[in-house]
């Protein structure tokens, strides 16, 4: 069986970049080279950054990808809000829209970081 569990950002700068997602996820990366970076997020996930210039094959422009974060409810969306705002250039304030409860972010180089909850009816549990 195939598993998604590790997402490949391509990144200008890996120093800038390990800077600003270490501060918005509060987790220490466990690579970090002047080339690239690992992180392993609590759920297990991978996430790595890596400078766009030795991606083989060449990767597309940098930015232009979303990677998005699921909370529990409505108020653990807003509390991320408030943390990240202050961190990260928002591009879209905290608002229902149909999918659920959301806000959005811009890292360094311009991929856009979503935070949603699906609205209650939707969630599991």
């Amino acid at each position: 069986m195939r598993t998604l569990n590790y997402i490949l950002l391509a990144v200008a700068n890996p120093a800038a970049s390990e800077k600003f997602y270490s501060g918005l996820l509060g987790v220490k990366p466990v690579e970090n080279s002047p080339t690239f970076v690992l992180y392993v997020l609590p759920n297990g996930m991978k996430f790595g950054l890596w400078i766009k210039d030795e991606i083989e094959p060449k990767p597309l422009p940098v930015g232009g990808v979303e990677v998005t974060f699921t909370e529990d409810d409505e108020a653990s969306v807003q509390a991320t809000y408030a943390d990240w705002s202050g961190k990260a250039k928002v591009l879209q304030e905290p608002v229902t829209m149909d999918f659920g409860f959301t806000f959005v972010v811009e890292d360094p180089d311009g991929h856009r970081i979503r935070v949603f909850t699906p609205p209650a009816s939707r969630r599991r549990g």
